[in-house]
Order: C-alpha cells, then sequence, then structure tokens
C-alpha cells in the first residue's frame, strides 16, 4: 500500500470518526450511521490494500 493510500484511509476514517461522534452528541442517527459507514468503507479499502501487499510480498520472496 502506498503511503498516499495509507493516508488517505486514515483520513477517510478520522472523518468517519469525527461524524459519528458528532451525531451522538447531537442526536443526528443520520449523521451517526454516515459516521459509521465511512469508517467501515476505509477499513475495507486498509484490508484491500493489506492482502495485496500480502500478496505481493509472498509472490516476490518466490
Amino acid at each position: 500500500m502506498g503511503l498516499g493510500d495509507k493516508i488517505q484511509n486514515k483520513s477517510e476514517e478520522v472523518v468517519g470518526k469525527a461524524k459519528e461522534a458528532t451525531g451522538k452528541a447531537t442526536n443526528d442517527r443520520s449523521l451517526q450511521a454516515e459516521g459509521v459507514k465511512e469508517q467501515a468503507a476505509a477499513n475495507a479499502k486498509q484490508a484491500g490494500e493489506k492482502a495485496k501487499d500480502a500478496f505481493k510480498d509472498a509472490t516476490d520472496n518466490k
């Protein structure tokens, strides 16, 4: 995973956490759900990138 991808995914996760917290604080369920959704998407991207990296490492070491 490139550094740019890591930064992008982490920033999406942080924004999601902020939206979730703001939604909880203001009792805005829609904003809270949006934050959870954004966190899940960022985590899925991170997992996909890690899987690609692991596959690349495994094939490079042969």
